[in-house]
């Protein structure tokens, strides 16, 4: 009896289940349902309301920032931020009237000035300032086209231009420095570099592109100088590259579909000749024919003399000699013949002064009188000469050296096993011939070429290893060794604590009292006898004990039922 009213009293203090307490009152759930679907109205009319912010400005420094908030302020347009401050963003309809209204006031000014320096210059600026106003214009611009460049977010530029000098020894050259900053995740190339080098010395006079440092944030040095390898820079290395993996691609290309595609491998180094040579020559040719030559420039003269007696006798000893002692004639000439005069008064003459004394009279005869006649003639001609100009760009090909290996190819033997064999001598001469001529080989250039005939490492036979020692059957041990350790460690979690938890959480009353009964009779199974005989008996004394109970609660019953009556009802409201 005592235990019955322990067992309703725990039944009566039991709460019941959330979802008994949900049936038991069917305006709750309604309730709640109302509820949520008020608050979702509520939340999309206020999503509905919200405006549509658009990106104004983004990657925006700090002044840029604090001042375009400062002037959306004073403009009464609403603004947040994204992307951690470095975004500023305003209604969708008012976008594009922000941006005019503030690019009025110079915003963003992007942490450089252009050429707008100069817009605004004072009266009586010093010579001193515009320079350095134009200094900082030409950064700015220069700062501005670098960071158009999509890999690059920022970009600083240093120009270091000297004063001009009237004397060469003190003149100097024009420097740069620029420092970048790129983007996160973001990097460029040599070819990148190089363009930003050429930009900035292309944009200010006599810069040259070596005296152009770019740095990234980093503090890395992109522009790297000539390097240690013979003064070589990194474009010319490039080139050498080129130039040695093209010989090497024509060389393999010519090789393969003889001796196969893994079977043949060259390597090339190429001495380029980057150095550039102008070369002037002059020649003379040695004096040629008169007649076939050119004629530069002739001149002539002509002199005529008359009225004087010109000299006349034959040059020579004879007529350096003294006069004779003139002796009177025997005999005299006619008058009209003058010679015979000058004869007899010099006998030594003869016959050829007589002679040009006739010529002389017969010209002065002609001439009614003695004349001289003078001719000069000077004539300047074109000097035979050769000019030749020859300017040698850089990037030419000085000496090739080329190594050649082909691998040994594969035939049957005796056995009818594939055995690597090595290629005849005819054959080898054969791929020699066309490697030359595939690499252009010139023996006046110096080129050298060694073309081997032997058999690739990895084509050779290896040695058969124990299974327990090939790599194929080690991976494969190492797999099923995990997912075993996997299965048995899953075995016994499950079997070790996660059966016995759902046994014990599962087996409810009925099931400890069969497991009760189940140990009871496992227990008087194992008693002897005697226990057997002894377990029975207190079994009946138990029973008897009842019925003697319940004959006692019947006889009180029956002796005082207001009693009985007051127990029941009591009972009963401990249940309720």
């Amino acid at each position: 009896m005592n235990a019955a009213v322990t067992g309703a009293n725990l039944a009566g203090d039991r709460k019941p289940p959330l979802l008994e307490q949900l049936r038991a009152n069917p305006k709750l759930p309604l309730i709640i349902g109302a509820s949520f679907a008020l608050a979702a109205i509520a939340a999309f009319w206020l999503w509905s309301r919200a405006p549509d912010y658009r990106v104004l400005y983004s990657n925006l420094s700090d002044r840029d920032g604090g001042a375009i908030i400062a002037s959306l302020q004073q403009m009464n347009i609403p603004y947040k931020f994204a992307d951690g401050g470095g975004a500023v963003l305003v209604g969708a309809d008012q976008v594009h009237e922000a941006r005019l209204r503030l690019a009025s006031q110079g915003l963003p000014k992007g942490g450089s000035v252009g050429f707008e320096l100069m817009d605004n210059q004072k009266f009586g600026v010093s010579q001193f300032a515009e320079q350095v106003n134009y200094q900082r214009a030409l950064e700015g611009e220069l700062a501005r086209s670098i960071e158009s460049i999509s890999a690059v977010e920022a970009a600083r530029v240093h120009l270091a231009l000297p004063k001009p000098s009237l004397f060469v020894r003190d003149q100097q050259k024009p420097s740069a420095s620029v420092v970048l900053t790129l983007h996160r995740g973001r990097s460029i190339d040599d070819g990148q570099v190089s363009a930003i080098a050429h930009l900035v010395s292309s944009s200010v006079p006599e810069l040259n592109a070596k005296n152009v440092t770019i740095v990234d944030q980093s503090g890395n040095l992109l522009s790297t100088p000539a390097t240690g390898n013979r003064g070589l820079d990194a474009s010319q290395l490039k080139y050498a590259q080129e130039i040695e993996q093209s010989y090497i691609r024509r060389i393999e290309a010519i090789l393969q579909p003889i001796v196969g595609a893994s079977n043949v491998r060259a390597q090339v180094a190429a001495d380029i000749d980057f150095s550039t040579v102008e070369h002037t020559d002059e020649k003379y040719s040695p004096n040629q024919d008169p007649a076939k030559a050119a004629i530069r420039s002739q001149q002539s003269s002509d002199a005529n003399q008359q009225g004087a007696s010109p000299p006349g006798g034959v040059p020579g000893a004879l007529s350096n000699q003294p006069p004779i002692n003139p002796t009177a004639p025997l005999s005299t000439a006619p008058a009209n013949q003058p010679g015979a005069a000058a004869a007899q008064a010099n006998p030594a003459v003869g016959a050829a002064g007589a002679n040009a004394a006739n010529t002389v009279a017969s010209n002065t005869a002609r001439s009614g009188g003695p004349s001289s006649v003078r001719r000069d003639v000077t004539t300047n001609y074109e000097v035979d000469r050769s000019i030749s100009h020859v300017q040698q760009a850089a990037g030419a090909v000085k000496r090739l050296s080329v190594a050649v290996v082909v691998n040994y190819r594969g035939a049957a033997n005796a056995q009818g096993k594939i055995a690597a064999q090595a290629l005849p001598a005819a054959e080898m001469e054969q791929v020699k011939n066309l490697v030359k001529q595939a690499m252009g080989y010139s023996a006046d250039r110096g080129d050298s070429l060694n073309v081997v005939n032997s058999q690739f490492a990895g084509d050779a036979p290896e040695p058969e290893l124990p299974l327990w020692r090939q790599a194929d059957n080690i991976e494969l041990a190492k797999s099923v060794g995990k997912y075993l350790l996997l299965a048995i460690a899953a075995l016994w979690l499950w079997f070790g604590l996660l059966r016995p938890l759902l046994r014990k959480h599962l087996q409810g009353p009925q099931g400890a009292g069969s497991a009760a009964a189940a140990a009871t009779v496992k227990a008087a199974e194992e008693q002897s006898p005697e226990q057997v005989k002894l377990s029975e008996e207190a079994r009946q004394r138990q029973a008897d004990r009842h019925q003697d109970n319940l004959q006692h609660a019947q006889s009180l019953a029956e002796k005082d039922p207001r009693l009985v009556a007051m127990v029941i009802k009591n009972w009963m409201g401990n249940n309720e």
